[in-house]
């Protein structure tokens, strides 16, 4: 998967692999398997640890350890002193390292089920992985778990290591057991290889050489069969995949476009296409910080120069004519999610995919994924960790290949607008065909002409605030002033949006952020037809009063925060709801069971406690009056105190 999986990239391959062939594998499976020490054990029996790193991971021991006088090899590779302390790893630690016959990158990921996300992480960047499993508890969730993410992001080669054989009797009976119990479920994971080794990582057991205490195994160690496995780097093979990073323009006469290839080859001279518009052109020039190339391959930095002058920018997608990825803006993808925070079907996320981010959605989670039975569930929600298989929908069209096809173009992550964190990671199965086939149709008479008709200027004023802060009193009252003024208008309140549009609707958090997406398309419809729509809900949630503004042209958006403590609302409570709700006859109620995230920079703030709604209703119409030309003043951000 592209690197934007996680803000922790894999490092660069060290110069020595360009002597040697390079396998970049990781590390995996349930908490407290071994993983870190396997490295540890690794490392050492190669002869790959210097006098003073053995020294340090030996004073580390007597403060860390959990072997007693024994040095913990785990320590060689548990960097951070969160993970000295607490015996596991948190972060991924990258390891370097080359026998006479091969050189390797190792990824020694968390097996805790809350760092799930750094072990997706290292699995984006791998040739093959190692599954931990502890020999005394067998196949569990995390190592199911591990195993599906593994397959999910194109690792076909499993080293099935169970480890700690020395602590069973008749360790071969165990281990035969654990391997049918693990083949059994890796079935339908489309794995080339798994490979089973018995090993014991403090020991050394089969780690570099076969061990003695397992007479019954006949089968190569763990090394030597890293040293001999195919290890498949085909990015240089795929067709041409050039994500433009940044446009240069040294001088007048100078223009280049920045970018890694993510994938395949290019050659001066050769045709490149814009994968969105279709242009072409061909290559001029590829040039580096020091000279110029005649070819660059997958993984190289370069800037690129064409022959004609076409519109390409960043974000855009330099391909071969021949070999085109798809353009949509919806498509259907396998999506890991990492955040504590649900995922809510309509809500409005960044995606980021390759050099581009843009506003998306998950339109249809289709189903949930079990992990421990790979059975397809149904589920409206995904939880952190879940995986799910969902329709998406990004704002404008996408270039992207099938992840299956393509990882470095077919991979995204899904970050959260407020908290700019990493929620989900992606891999695109398919285009959604039915998409292609949907094109706007062009009205003879739009927004334009139907304002002109009426003389005013569409706009949506967006009334938000807890239940009972009196948004829907005051909103009545600006519809009535301007309805007199001449103003045409259409109400929207939340109750009644219930009892029609949005009747199959509830209060899930699922559920309120549908309920606001509808309402915002069908604030749209009436800025279309001209009008000053009055949109009245709670709107519990930033993220979809975002979302309609962004629906919106620059400036038609008014978010009107009626500013009332819960503590008066409570007070207030005008329909009784407060009172049920406390009681517990009421759940997911705005602001006793179910947040509200109040507005940081509303264009309007009313503060209910000081203003009757009179007073606060003849302000908004002043406001929104001049900023119809009405009175010939003009009007942008205002208070209470304004």
């Amino acid at each position: 998967m592209q690197e934007t999986l996680d803000a922790r990239v894999a490092p660069p391959a060290p110069a020595i692999a360009a002597e040697k062939s390079l396998l970049r594998f990781l590390t995996c499976g349930s908490v407290d398997d071994g993983k870190s020490t396997l490295i540890g054990r690794l490392l050492y029996d190669s002869g790959l640890i210097l006098d003073d790193q053995l020294a340090a991971a030996a004073q580390d021991s007597a403060r860390y350890g959990t072997l007693g006088e024994e040095t913990d090899l785990a320590l060689l590779v548990d960097g951070l002193e969160a993970e000295r302390e607490q015996g596991i790893t948190i972060d991924i630690a990258y390891r370097y390292f080359a026998t006479p016959r091969r050189a390797f990158i190792v990824a020694d990921t968390p097996g805790h089920e809350q760092y799930t996300r750094n072990m997706a992480t290292g699995a984006s960047t791998a040739d093959l992985a190692v599954v931990l499993v502890d020999v005394r508890k067998g196949v569990l969730q995390q190592t199911r778990r591990h195993s599906y993410i593994c397959s999910l992001l194109g690792i076909r080669s499993i080293v099935l290591a169970v480890n700690k054989i020395d602590l069973v009797a008749k360790p071969d009976e165990v281990f035969r057991r654990i391997v049918a119990d693990y083949l059994g479920f890796a079935a339908e994971l489309n794995f080339s290889t798994v490979v089973p080794i018995p090993i014991s990582a403090r020991y050394g057991d089969n780690v570099v050489a076969a061990s003695e205490r397992t007479p019954w195994y006949k089968g190569p160690s763990l090394l030597q069969h890293l040293e001999t496995v195919e290890a498949a780097h085909n990015e240089a093979q795929l067709p041409l995949r050039f994500p433009v990073q940044r446009v240069s323009r040294q001088n007048p006469d100078f223009r280049g476009y920045a970018g890694t290839l993510a994938s395949g080859r290019v050659t001066v001279g050769d045709e490149v296409a814009v994968a969105a518009s279709g242009r072409s052109s061909r290559v001029e020039r590829i040039v580096t910080f020091d000279r110029d190339l005649h070819s660059a391959a997958a993984g190289d930095a370069v800037t690129l120069t064409l022959r004609d002058e076409i519109d390409v920018g960043r974000g855009d997608l330099l391909v071969s004519p021949r070999a085109r990825p798809e353009v949509a803006d919806q498509f259907s993808a396998h999506l890991l999610w990492m955040d504590e925070k649900p995922l809510l079907p309509g809500r409005s996320y960044l995606l980021k995919s390759g050099t581009r981010t843009l506003p998306a959605q998950v339109t249809t989670l289709k189903h949930k994924i079990d992990v421990n039975t790979l059975e397809h569930r149904p589920g409206r929600t995904l939880g952190v960790n879940e995986i799910g298989f969902c329709n998406l929908s990004v704002s404008s069209p996408v270039a992207f290949d099938a992840f299956a096809d393509n990882p470095r173009t077919g991979a995204f992550i899904l970050i959260d607008r407020f908290s700019n964190a990493t929620s989900g990671a992606g891999m695109i199965a398919f285009g959604l065909r039915r998409a292609a086939n949907i094109h706007r149709h062009a009205h003879l008479v739009d927004k334009a002409a139907r304002a002109a008709l009426t003389k005013q200027t569409p706009c949506v004023l967006w009334f938000t605030g807890l239940s009972g802060s009196g948004k829907s009193t005051i909103a009545n009252l600006v519809e009535k002033a301007l309805h007199g003024a001449g103003i045409h208008t259409m109400l929207l309140d939340g109750d009644n949006i219930r009892h029609g549009v949005n009747r199959d609707l509830g209060f899930t958090e699922a559920d309120r952020v549908e309920n606001i997406r509808r309402v915002g398309e069908t604030a749209k419809l009436f800025t279309e037809a001209g009008l000053v729509v009055l949109s009245c809900f709670i709107s519990p949630f930033r993220a979809e009063r975002e979302m309609v503004r962004e629906q919106l042209d620059p400036g038609e958006f008014v978010e009107i925060f009626v500013e009332v403590p819960l503590e008066e609302c409570i007070r207030r409570d005008p329909k009784g709801l407060y009172a049920k709700a406390l009681a517990g006859g009421i759940t997911n109620f705005t602001g006793i069971d179910s947040p509200y995230e109040a507005p940081q920079a509303p264009d309007i703030l009313v503060d209910g406690r000081s203003e009757t709604p009179d007073m606060a209703a003849a302000r908004i119409v002043e406001w929104v009056l001049a900023r119809q030309g009405r009175d010939g003043g003009h009007a942008h951000r205002t208070d209470a105190a304004g």
